[in-house]
């Protein structure tokens, strides 16, 4: 089974005020820092942006997205369709921590579903999820309506919600759900 990891770095940072993914943290940008934990797992790796020039210095594909203008969820389309993989592993620009011991954890939930969503503390995060590469016409069909909800695409396919974690810490699940929206995250992810 081939996997692959997609950045998603598409968003316009507009609460922080200036680019995510770009922001420095312990010496590395946190791209720098998602791009190095999934390139432990997966076997090809990926950006999705309408940004390319921002990343050449990762040195990875990118792609910019088919469906403009319609978020995240075209996004993982974007992945999935220029990527041959049988599933996907996302994660968003600014999420620094992301951590292979969780994404290890979803994969082994994905059995016979479509994807594995993962939910922590009452909080579905669906740009940090595991999906097959079969839930591809589902998405298009989606933005071909102009509907950009992700959530509502697990309406249409087979979802496996993950909320328990068996053996993986607390500190390992903050730390792996954490996310940099507005300055005083970035603050926080600084000491983190």
């Amino acid at each position: 089974m081939n996997s692959c990891g997609v950045i998603l770095s598409g968003g316009k940072s507009s609460r922080m005020g200036k680019t995510k993914s770009l922001l420095p943290l312990h010496n590395k940008s946190v791209i720098e820092h998602i791009a190095l934990e999934l390139s432990k797992f997966v076997d090809d790796l990926v950006v999705a942006t309408n940004e390319p020039a921002k990343y050449t210095f990762l040195g990875l594909p990118m792609f910019t997205d088919r469906y403009t203008n319609k978020g995240p969820l075209a996004g993982i389309e974007t992945g999935i369709y220029h990527t041959n993989a049988d599933f996907y592993f996302f994660a968003a620009c600014d999420m620094p921590f992301i951590n292979q011991q969780v994404y290890n954890f979803l994969v082994d939930q994905l059995k016979d579903f479509d994807a594995v969503i993962p939910v922590y503390e009452n909080t579905m995060h669906p740009l940090t999820g595991i999906y097959k590469r079969s839930v591809l016409p589902n998405i298009q069909q989606q933005l071909d309506r102009d509907d950009r909800k992700v959530k509502k695409l697990f309406d249409y396919i087979n979802v496996n919600y993950v909320s328990h974690y068996d053996t993986i810490s607390d500190e390992i699940l903050q730390r792996h759900f954490f996310n940099m929206n507005y300055p005083a995250q970035y603050e926080q992810a600084k000491i983190l």
